[in-house]
């Protein structure tokens, strides 16, 4: 029999469908919300089984209405309820626009603590066949400069899984940013049910002449330039950003007093990004950390 700890290469859809099994599996309260949630598809293969195991009590099938089913999911998670929602594409989301940003990410506030959202929205990111200018945008910056959301954007299937799972039991929302050719990765991931810490950036590659923030598919990218341009001596210091809502900049403050170069790579639209937000408050915490003026790509 396979020791539970032990860690086996999986992909991205996996380490996903894995997690929402344990979840649902450790807490009878979790619920699946979701558009063609038991299509053959199975939403890229994440919700696969879910309503084998939990039957339709738990995992419901919703109408094409994104506000009515996350107003119906802030108000399950007010009265204890946990709703994992499957929105698909990232803008499909808008159309839930009011309810997450007035009533989920501000009922903790506005309720003197008094009310917790537990809930976890899924958007997928990515262009592919057929999406066109309205279903291949990546719209993390809108969503991470809402106080009260939690916004993730996982590059390895080791954390769709652990921070998933994290998010899963946080008493307040959080937006899970998944890049579609992500799940189609493979890394190293445990059997059990763990989680991964949704604080902060993680420092992937070592290196001492420029540091590279970068997430999801786009550490892929980061990661092959570090191979390349080390077989010319150049090290770049390759960060995670993981987390884009807290924004903790510590580990990249750290990296820049090393390397002093910046590039940051946005997955959307490169003004108003993340990368704008990171280089802001590293100027604003000290003007000459840079050597060379800082780079965004996006």
């Amino acid at each position: 029999m396979q020791n539970k700890t032990k860690k086996r290469k999986i992909n991205g859809t996996s380490a996903i469908n894995e997690a929402l099994l344990q979840a649902g599996k450790k807490n009878k309260n979790v619920i699946y919300f979701g558009e063609g949630i038991n299509d053959p598809s199975s939403f890229y293969g994440t919700t696969k089984n879910l309503m084998k195991n939990f039957g339709k009590s738990r995992v419901i099938e919703m109408p094409l209405s994104e506000n009515g089913i996350v107003g119906i999911a802030i108000g399950a998670a007010m009265r204890g309820k946990v709703p994992i929602i499957n929105l698909h594409r990232v803008e499909f989301a808008l159309l839930a626009i009011e309810q997450i940003f007035n009533n989920a990410a501000k009922m903790f506030f506005i309720s003197d603590g008094a009310h917790k959202v537990p809930l976890v929205i899924r958007l997928v990111i990515g262009r592919g066949w057929g999406q066109g200018p309205e279903h291949s945008q990546s719209l993390e910056n809108i969503f991470s400069s809402i106080p009260g959301l939690k916004v993730l954007i996982p590059s390895f299937a080791e954390d769709f899984k652990g921070m998933l799972l994290s998010a899963i039991e946080d008493k307040n929302p959080t937006i899970i940013i998944e890049h579609r050719w992500c799940h189609y990765t493979y890394s190293m991931v445990p059997k059990k049910y763990f989680k991964n810490q949704i604080s902060s950036p993680k420092i992937i590659k070592k290196g001492q002449h420029f540091t590279v923030v970068a997430a999801s598919y786009h550490i892929y990218e980061a990661l092959l330039a570090h191979d390349i341009l080390n077989k010319i001596g150049i090290k770049i210091e390759v960060i995670d950003l993981r987390v884009s809502r807290p924004l903790n900049i510590k580990k990249i403050t750290n990296s820049l007093k090393k390397t002093r170069n910046l590039i940051t790579i946005d997955l959307g639209f490169k003004k108003y990004g993340i990368g704008s937000e990171i280089i802001s408050q590293l100027v604003e915490n000290d003007s000459k950390i840079f050597k060379s003026n800082p780079i965004r790509l996006g």
